[in-house]
């Protein structure tokens, strides 16, 4: 994609004051602000419940929200969702997929959906699918699949229409030690290319090692955001956030 060079100084992903109540008046997320630059591996860190998927649905358009601003790529999420959508992929923390479709079927249905070429799908189908070693059970029904294998799939659709922004809430869950080490190399060859992740997790280690910026949030809002080095000062990141939801 051509946009990035024209928006390097820019956000990929800017949330501003983002606001989302539910029915009863539980405020799931209050006045959160975040900007996920090019190049960002931003880990959005938190208990369950804490207001992390709230956030994501709201920022992928699956979610209404009361107040604030969500913008990609300096598109308003809720003013031009098909322009945006066209620009990220999102994988959910448990991926609904159709399981009466073989794997490659469903590959060639995101495919279609994003327009994409014979020579590109096929290039994109080959390089993941080889990547997470799935490449001889794309013929087979993805009823058939476990957990790991539907996430690896998940993960192979996302990519193909090489997106600008990935979101993922939980990633990391049903992948094998192996296939999340290879997951963790892809996002970081994904971001050498001025794209930008957002993912949330519950996992400090991972955010840790993977992250060079982070969001801690709890009960909907912000405690603390920024580089690694600006959030944790050279303490253990566990210990820094133990100390800001005890609060």
């Amino acid at each position: 994609m051509q946009v990035i060079d024209s928006f390097a100084d820019q956000p990929i992903l800017s949330i501003s004051h983002l606001t989302k109540t539910y029915s009863g008046g539980h405020k799931a997320v209050d006045d959160v602000s975040i900007d996920i630059m090019p190049g960002d591996i931003y880990g959005f860190i938190g208990h369950n419940g804490a207001g992390k998927t709230s956030t994501i649905k709201c920022a992928v358009g699956i979610q209404s929200f009361d107040s604030g601003d969500i913008r990609i790529l300096g598109k308003d999420i809720k003013k031009e969702p098909l322009e945006c959508k066209k620009m990220f992929s999102y994988i959910p923390d448990n991926p609904e997929l159709f399981d009466q479709l073989t794997g490659i079927q469903y590959l060639n249905f995101i495919s279609d959906i994003f327009a994409l070429s014979a020579d590109k799908r096929n290039a994109g189908f080959a390089k993941y699918a080889d990547f997470f070693s799935i490449s001889d059970k794309l013929g087979d029904l993805i009823s058939s699949y476990s957990h790991g294998m539907k996430q690896k799939l998940a993960i192979i659709a996302s990519l193909i229409h090489d997106p600008m922004l990935f979101i993922l809430d939980e990633p990391f869950v049903g992948l094998d030690p192996e296939a999340s080490f290879i997951f963790k190399e892809l996002m970081r060859e994904f971001v050498k290319e001025g794209k930008a992740i957002f993912f949330s997790t519950h996992v400090l280690d991972t955010a840790e090692k993977l992250c060079n910026k982070i969001a801690l949030i709890d009960e909907g809002r912000l405690l603390a955001n920024g580089s690694i080095d600006e959030v944790t000062k050279g303490r253990e990141l566990e210990d820094v956030f133990m100390e800001l939801v005890r609060k």
